[in-house]
């Protein structure tokens, strides 16, 4: 919106703003009421007990608010957010509540919630209002023709005699309409901010951290990237480069044998064609190592170009507003690469979608695929390596595959360290 003006008012973003301003509206005086009477019962009925509980509850108020969000905001945001709370099947209500209670992500989420009742249901009222009013004044040409002769006014006392005489009401309505898109779509990105500050999944601190290690770590990813490029290096300019000369020294052996009428010509041909295949091997193992066009062009074209060689049909949508560190951008690459590997091989899967941002100095990848599910980290497909590699980078990756599918990737790399 704020590069594009004008094509913001002729995409569908001003619908999409408009529905979910106006399903925050109706969830958010649900949750208002619910919290106020939460409260007031909880206060009346405390001294017998009984309101003790629902003050308790208020505690955990925060949840099923934060869940649905959550999937309401798939409307305006499309990269989802995943539910930061650890999973606890099969435990007890005592045990499930006392866990709760000591996640940071539910006292963010009941503060959300409180947010969404009290500022933003308000804010939601006065948008879509402004929008109601717009298309009312938008539509008042056609009310006055459709009810004439009846008298219709808008200013009270002052009749509009004809729909000529009403279009004026029209031209504020449609600039009423304007002003509500636009603040429609900054009343939608200030909630998905606040959204992604208090209901996405956070890196609590440890109450001790090895720096050392961490930092000897990173810098032996570091040392065995460079000696990866070292050795993609030396293959495409030794061995390589001595296969195509093996290769032309031996297509004029075999001219000169043919001329000659040597029976020893076809053997000459079969070893010059071992050795394009040979070399054609070596290339691809070459780009494998280290693929030119992420150090050229950036994350989203290696990605594309992999993409565009993939069994599968592969959808790619990564956007992002710079070159990101070149650790990141690696370790992303090859974590698509054998995601998209390990769909092709077990997923059973039709068709695979990749889709990158840029949030909070974050990279946020997420690979999904439409097969039959049930990828487990343990089953030997690769999950608990690339896990390793995101740990790496103090990064990390969230899978989801139930039985039936589909099966869901989340990358998340941070920028800096």
């Amino acid at each position: 919106m704020r590069q594009n003006p004008l094509r913001f008012l002729t995409s569908g973003w001003p619908l999409r703003c408009w529905a979910f301003l106006l399903g925050g509206l109706l969830f958010g005086l649900v949750v208002l009421v619910s919290l106020a009477a939460m409260i007031v019962f909880g206060v009346l009925f405390s001294v017998v007990g009984v309101g003790l509980v629902v003050l308790t509850a208020i505690t955990v108020f925060g949840l099923p608010v934060a869940g649905m969000e959550r999937r309401r905001l798939r409307l305006v945001e499309p990269v989802p957010l995943p539910d930061p709370h650890s999973s606890l099947a099969g435990v007890g209500a005592r045990a499930w509540l006392r866990t709760r209670l000591r996640e940071r992500a539910t006292w963010r989420e009941l503060g959300y919630a409180v947010i969404l009742g009290l500022f933003f249901t308000g804010a939601n009222a006065g948008l879509v209002a402004l929008l109601g009013m717009s298309l009312m004044l938008l539509a008042t040409p056609v009310v006055v023709w459709a009810l004439a002769p009846e008298t219709v006014m808008i200013i009270p006392g002052e009749a509009i005699p004809g729909p000529a005489a009403a279009m004026p009401f029209s031209a504020v309505g449609l600039i009423g309409l304007v002003l509500s898109a636009y603040g429609a779509g900054l009343l939608a990105t200030v909630q998905v901010k606040t959204a992604l500050l208090l209901l996405s999944p956070r890196d609590e601190p440890s109450r001790s951290r090895v720096i050392e290690l961490t930092r000897s770590r990173i810098r032996l990813a570091d040392a065995f990237e460079a000696e990866r490029r070292r050795i993609e290096r030396d293959l495409h300019d030794g061995a390589q480069q001595q296969l195509v000369a093996l290769t032309m020294t031996l297509g004029l052996a075999e001219m000169e044998m043919r001329e000659g009428g040597s029976p020893a010509s076809e053997l000459v041909s079969r070893a010059r064609r071992e050795a394009r295949q040979a070399l054609d091997e070596l290339r691809r193992l070459v780009r494998g190592i280290y693929p030119q066009v992420l150090t050229d062009h950036g994350l989203a074209a290696a990605v594309a170009e992999v993409a565009l060689g993939h069994p599968l049909p592969v959808t790619v949508d990564i956007d992002l507003p710079h070159r990101l560190p070149g650790m990141v951008e690696t370790t992303a690459y090859f974590t698509v690469t054998e995601a998209l590997t390990n769909a092709a091989k077990h997923s059973g899967a039709s068709q695979v979608a990749v889709v990158g941002r840029y949030r909070n100095d974050r990279l946020i990848l997420l690979i999904t695929d439409d097969g039959h599910g049930g990828a487990d980290p343990a089953g030997g497909t690769g999950l608990s390596g690339l896990a390793d590699r995101m740990a790496i980078l103090k990064g990390r990756l969230v899978v989801s595959s139930p039985n039936g599918g589909p099966t869901q990737l989340r990358v998340e790399v941070p920028c800096s360290g």
